[in-house]
């Protein structure tokens, strides 16, 4: 099976979820992780942080770099990838994970949430892709991967929550143009976004709390679609907005039940997917 053993993964918000999930799958693979986060000290509402994510990367059998980083700052970014480099001897992936969200329309949604996501999603994730390009364009197999959705002009979303839509369709954006540009290096750009919705802290306090999580599926769907991508050949496997779903199909995976928050129970289809409002049972 193909494997990320002694790759360097550069992980954007990896103290938790769907980060952290991807993480620990390489870690399985004996990989390096740069756990990339601002969660230094236990948060109130949301569990884990940086340290607490590098001992279960490492039990799971990988090497941790906790870098408590503020991707909205440059020299943050840039101090944590000259340590990551400096640890690891380089970067062969980067994960552009984190992510702010606050869905309210216009009106309900104050300057300071749209800057917010505008510099997490949009800039973050351009900062990271650019400070970590001269690394990745040494490394092997290189590659960039953004959980943003497939591109859409559908007036809903943007009806919905112009702001945070504006966010993720700018990290989408990136994959577009990025992947375009640097497909000569042979530096693979791709998203991966879920079917369904995914049972993280976000979705339970802020969205739609037990109910909702009890319709989603588990991160390791998305972890174990991320691993498939990040072993492909990356000047082969670019510009593409895979749906975790069609990844596993394509790796002869289609028994999902065991990603169920509940198995049975009729699965919420996520933002962005112009498809009916539920996905397939799990």
């Amino acid at each position: 099976m193909p494997s990320l053993s002694g790759k360097t993964l550069f992980i954007t918000g990896a103290s938790r979820g769907i980060g952290k999930a991807i993480a620990l799958a390489a870690a399985r693979d004996g990989a390096n992780i740069a756990i990339v986060a601002k969660t230094v000290v236990p948060h109130p509402k949301l569990p884990g942080t940086i340290h607490d994510a590098a001992k279960e990367i490492e039990a799971a059998g990988g090497k941790a770099l906790p870098l408590a980083t503020d991707i909205r700052f440059d020299e943050a970014i840039d101090a944590a990838v000259e340590k990551t480099v400096a640890t690891f001897g380089g970067i062969d992936i980067l994960v552009n994970n984190a992510s702010a969200i606050f869905l309210a329309g216009v009106a309900e949604t104050p300057m300071k949430r749209f800057d917010l996501m505008q510099q997490v999603n949009v800039r973050g994730t351009y900062s990271c892709s650019r400070a970590c390009l001269p690394h990745l364009a040494r490394a092997p197999n290189p590659h960039i991967l953004n959980l943003a959705p497939p591109p859409s002009l559908n007036p809903r979303w943007y009806a919905a929550h112009l702001a945070y839509t504006l966010a993720k369709m700018g990290m989408s954006l990136c994959v577009l143009g990025m992947a375009e540009e640097l497909r000569g290096q042979g530096i693979a750009v791709n998203a991966l976004w879920p079917r369904s919705t995914i049972a993280t802290a976000a979705v339970q306090n802020l969205l739609g709390g037990e109910a909702m999580i009890a319709a989603s599926r588990t991160p390791e769907i998305l972890a174990d679609a991320a691993h498939a991508i990040l072993t492909r050949p990356a000047r082969s496997c670019t510009g593409n907005f895979f749906i975790d779903e069609a990844v596993l199909a394509e790796e002869g995976v289609t028994d999902l039940s065991r990603y169920a928050v509940k198995p049975g129970t009729e699965l919420l289809t996520d933002l962005f997917l112009d498809w009916p409002t539920t996905a397939s049972l799990s």
